[in-house]
């Protein structure tokens, strides 16, 4: 990886991340490490969690946690400010792609999905934020997808959801701006993550993608961990309400 940058702002921050087991919340997990950050991570998969804490060298914490519920996640950040401090960067990650037909699905089915894709943002926002106010600088990403920009079918709950995020975004960067907190959205493309990969890339899904990208190279997970760490590091300090794509121009 010594091809990528190096951003000595991030050297000894502490860092919060969502879903940050596998995919590219793993990935980013992993770049923040090589920036000699400190990594809380939050994520409802335990085993993953735990084997890629075992993985790395830097002084990082994992706790188990349903992002869905609200009172989980609030005990789960309070666990991590325990054992690491108070976080300085949020990287709102957790999501999940599920297909589903919109002829089908409930109320409750589209409430759960709002709930895994879209609310827990809020609310750890809402539970970081004052520390960054306190501190008068800070760094939320949150990532949204390029589903919704490209009028992706079969999973109209999650799209909906994650087009929500760049409103949470924009409005957030308005609240906190004067407080020198950044808040922006990193837009990740098909990224070929082991979960994609095993569920719904076919050679003919793939081609078909790679031929909308003005980029036809599939897409790592590290390329948008990258962004992520860009814009969490002083190099960004400008940069807010923002949409940063990551999806090889297939938008």
């Amino acid at each position: 990886m010594s091809e990528f940058a190096i951003y000595p702002s991030l050297k000894g921050k502490i860092i919060y991340i969502t879903g940050g087991a596998s995919g590219i919340g793993a990935s980013t997990v992993r770049a923040f490490d090589r920036q000699g950050a400190i990594v809380g991570i939050l994520d409802i998969d335990g085993a993953s969690g735990k084997q890629l804490l075992n993985d790395l060298k830097g002084q990082h914490e994992f706790v188990q946690c349903d992002l869905r519920d609200i009172d989980a996640l609030t005990e789960a950040i309070s666990t991590l400010e325990s054992q690491l401090g108070k976080a300085q960067i949020l990287v709102n990650n957790a999501a999940r792609d599920d297909r589903h037909d919109w002829r089908e699905i409930d109320a409750n089915y589209w409430n759960e999905r709002m709930d895994i894709n879209l609310r827990h943002m809020f609310f750890a926002i809402q539970q970081i934020a004052p520390w960054m106010i306190d501190a008068r600088e800070g760094s939320i990403v949150n990532v949204g997808s390029n589903s919704w920009w490209e009028c992706g079918a079969g999973f109209p709950a999650y799209a909906t959801a994650k087009s929500a995020v760049h409103g949470l975004t924009r409005t957030m960067a308005r609240e906190l701006g004067a407080y020198n907190i950044r808040v922006n959205t990193v837009v990740p493309g098909w990224i070929m993550t082991k979960r994609q990969k095993d569920l719904w890339v076919t050679p003919e899904a793939l081609q078909k993608q790679l031929e909308r990208q003005c980029i036809p190279t599939p897409i790592d997970p590290e390329y948008v961990a990258n962004m992520i760490t860009f814009l969490s590091s002083q190099d960004a300090k400008m940069c807010t309400a923002g949409n940063f794509m990551v999806e090889g121009g297939s938008i």
